[in-house]
């Protein structure tokens, strides 16, 4: 059986290139667990210089997690592997954010949920024309997990509350004025540009070498209206102002949010607002799997896979089903720490 993660070395470089073409190189939890184990194993190597993480064959670099299994987890144990799938996720994106040595994601392609918790950890993060980035979980009522509350509630202007909550896709050149990206390079600079790096060149100098500059970001067009109308931490503020405003843009963004779960609207803007206080990753990802253990088994989650990929009917019944039910008590209850033998904690 073709290994879902090909492990390879090629001079100073290491690479972990996902390979799960079918599933958009989706991560399973064996897959997380061989990351894991690579770069352990490398990490005192002193023939490997920096790792690439990308993806092989077929489309998209990383298209999320697992969310079948999970939604599986939630219906039929109770959520036990389920946590156990974000636990060891989690160790994955803290062991990136701390790497000693530079790693490289080349973000060619779709690059949701867990592959923007792969990717965003990564010194160096490449965006190109292929890139298609976003946090869409609002839509089926989990959470921008994986570190999501660090990277989304470090962005400038509220950009990052609106990518929480509207799940919007960014190209390459707009990853790259939000800063989500540190280099913009042409998909047909890539081979070039691994193999510059692999050969022993410092891969800060070998992608500004490579870099271009990026098509005009067409999301900076819309700045001022994402900071005044998201500019709040309460979500009632946040549609009152969409509703306040008729052009056809607000529209657009409200005929959005209507669509999400509004338990998962508001544990993201208590979610970037709590992470934005904080100064270590690693209790960014206590805080949040704290929230997954506790979201993944609340109605919301399994209802809004079913209705989003299993049935594709797009018509979850949220519960709660407004933003007024969503109280203040239950967001609470989601953020609570757990029992401490439960909690999360970096290897």
């Amino acid at each position: 059986m073709t290994s879902e993660v090909l492990v390879s070395r090629e001079g100073a470089t290491a690479f972990l290139s996902l390979n799960r073409p079918a599933a958009l190189h989706a991560l399973t939890l064996p897959m997380c667990h061989e990351m894991s184990s690579a770069l352990s194993e490398w990490q005192d190597d002193v023939g490997v210089e920096s790792v690439i993480i990308d993806h092989a064959e077929g489309r998209g670099f990383c298209a999320g997690g697992d969310i079948a299994f999970l939604r599986n987890s939630a219906l039929n144990d109770g959520g036990v592997s389920g946590r156990q799938f974000f636990h060891d996720e989690y160790q994955l994106n803290h062991q990136i954010f701390t790497y000693p040595k530079p790693v490289v994601a080349f973000m060619d392609g779709i690059t949701m949920g867990g592959g923007v918790g792969i990717s965003q950890p990564a010194k160096f993060r490449v965006a190109t024309e292929n890139t298609r980035l976003a946090m869409p979980e609002t839509g089926i009522g989990l959470f921008p997990d994986v570190g999501g509350g660090w990277y989304l509630s470090r962005l400038p202007g509220r950009i990052g509350q609106f990518l929480a909550l509207t799940g919007a896709r960014l190209d390459g050149a707009e990853c790259k004025w939000a800063g989500l990206a540190t280099h913009y390079l042409p998909h047909d600079a890539l081979t070039e540009a691994k193999a510059r790096i692999a050969a022993g060149h410092e891969p800060g100098g070998v992608l500004s070498a490579l870099a271009v500059t990026p098509p005009v970001a067409r999301i900076e067009a819309n700045a001022m209206q994402i900071a005044r109308h998201f500019a709040s931490d309460r979500y009632e503020d946040i549609i009152a102002s969409l509703e306040g405003d008729d052009s056809d843009w607000a529209a657009k963004e409200l005929a959005t949010l209507r669509t999400k779960s509004p338990q998962t609207c508001k544990v993201a803007l208590r979610q970037l607002a709590e992470s934005a206080k904080l100064s270590d990753f690693a209790d960014n990802m206590v805080m949040e799997y704290r929230i997954a253990s506790r979201v993944l088994t609340r109605p919301d989650f399994a209802e809004g896979v079913r209705a989003v990929i299993v049935d594709k009917d797009n018509a979850p019944k949220w519960d709660p089903a407004t933003p007024e039910a969503v109280s203040d008590e239950l967001i609470d209850s989601i953020f609570a720490p757990l029992p401490a033998d439960e909690e999360w904690k970096p290897l």
